[in-house]
């Protein structure tokens, strides 16, 4: 059964939402425009994500014998409807890790004259962008506070209106851990932890070293707007270019002990580039949906999109299939993140026994985000709806033969 067939069955809610958009406009972008087999996925994903397309369920309630159907998640990463588990699940594991120190939010930004060579390179824009920045701090921790960092790191590619601004959002600890694991040195600073002037410069310097180290090496290829960058001559006059302006590193401000960080996260870690709140409207061929102006004090705002320019904005946000774009450093990098937060809190004099943690099932994750029973009968608010039978994938459902609550 096609895809798309699946699609319609779907019951439309009173707003409009990103698997529309693709249902209605995306055969038609796809006749025109270039896309990646991740983007084609992604495409995909999103128009099938609970329907009966990939399969599901019959849920009965045990008193008064109600029944619908729950199709099953695409699970997709890019899915605006596929976060909230995935999400609650990794900041449970954050929480066990995170110290009773403050933490210090710092956000490099790449110069949006590199936007048509990421394009064309995601994969290795966003690998330097990732050494170059991890680097530069861990050189600071060392140089500046005598110790090792540590930090998490979050790959941002888009703006409020989904235009390409890419960035790494990175949350640290404030302070190091010293050679040798033997004192906690706490940071210089309450209020920042290195000079941003200082932290842009040695970016800029780390990241055109690995971009002229790519190009040389053949690892760069150019398509679009960024052939003009093919040639040695092209490619100098870029690296040129990009020496000349500063580069921005921002510092916010630092949060106030470990719980304003899990409220961060929990805000910002599964992100994608638009969730389906903010889409307002589709109809005409037309896409409105809001943003904020960070330019102009953060207000509220509306922009209206061709569904063709909608589709492309987003798209172009797409990850490279499998890519990682949450990363550990320093002391809390991966290989010896448990062993490193138990001494670091040994040395702060807290204790690092979390006892045994239960997994939720997404029953008790849904009541703890929500308030809500999603066993709970929608009819007659006693029962609880339970499996009686299982759809199988690439059927047909006709949701009207269920009774409405």
């Amino acid at each position: 059964m096609p895809a798309a067939q699946a699609t319609k069955e779907k019951k439309k809610a009173p707003g409009r939402d990103l698997s529309d958009i693709f249902i209605e406009y995306g055969d038609a972008y796809r006749k025109t425009h270039p896309m990646s087999f991740c983007q084609k996925k992604v495409m995909h994903d999103v128009k099938v994500c609970r329907t009966s397309y990939l399969g599901g369920h019959v849920k009965t309630c045990d008193f008064c014998g109600y029944e619908h159907p729950a199709y099953n998640s695409c699970g997709n990463r890019h899915c605006p409807k596929c976060q909230n588990i995935a999400k609650f699940r990794w900041i449970k594991k954050r929480e066990e890790e995170l110290l009773p120190v403050n933490y210090f939010h710092n956000v490099f930004t790449l110069p949006h004259g590199l936007n048509p060579l990421s394009r064309a390179n995601k994969k290795v824009i966003y690998d330097i962008l990732f050494k170059s920045v991890s680097e530069t701090l861990i050189q600071f921790g060392q140089n500046e506070l005598g110790g090792r960092l540590g930090f998490l790191a979050i790959l941002h590619t888009w703006d409020q209106r989904l235009c390409q601004h890419i960035h790494l959002h990175c949350i640290i600890p404030a302070g190091a851990l010293s050679a040798g694991k033997i004192r906690w040195i706490r940071s210089l600073d309450d209020n920042f932890l290195f000079s941003v002037k200082a932290l842009s410069k040695v970016f800029r310097g780390k990241f055109l070293y690995y971009l002229k180290k790519a190009y040389t090496g053949g690892r760069l290829v150019f398509y679009g707007k960024s052939c003009e960058y093919e040639s040695k001559e092209g490619f100098k006059t870029l690296i040129e270019r990009l020496y000349k302006k500063d580069w921005v590193v921002y510092s916010a401000r630092p949060f106030a002990g470990p719980g304003k960080v899990l409220d961060y996260l929990g805000r910002y870690t599964h992100r994608i580039a638009i969730s389906n709140d903010r889409i307002k409207s589709v109809t005409g061929g037309m896409v409105t949906f809001s943003y904020r102006d960070r330019k102009n004090g953060n207000q509220k705002k509306e922009m209206t999109l061709s569904a063709s320019e909608f589709i492309r904005r987003f798209l172009t946000h797409v990850l490279p299939d499998s890519y990682t774009r949450i990363r550990h450093y320093g002391f809390l990098s991966n290989r010896n993140r448990k062993e490193n937060v138990a001494r670091v809190k040994d040395l702060l004099g807290v204790s690092s026994e979390n006892g045994t943690k239960k997994n939720q099932d997404a029953r008790e994750i849904m009541l703890e985000l929500t308030g809500k029973d999603i066993l709970k009968c929608p009819q007659c608010k006693t029962g609880t709806m339970a499996t009686c039978r299982l759809i199988p994938r690439f059927s047909v459902w006709i949701d009207s033969q269920f009774s409405e609550p």
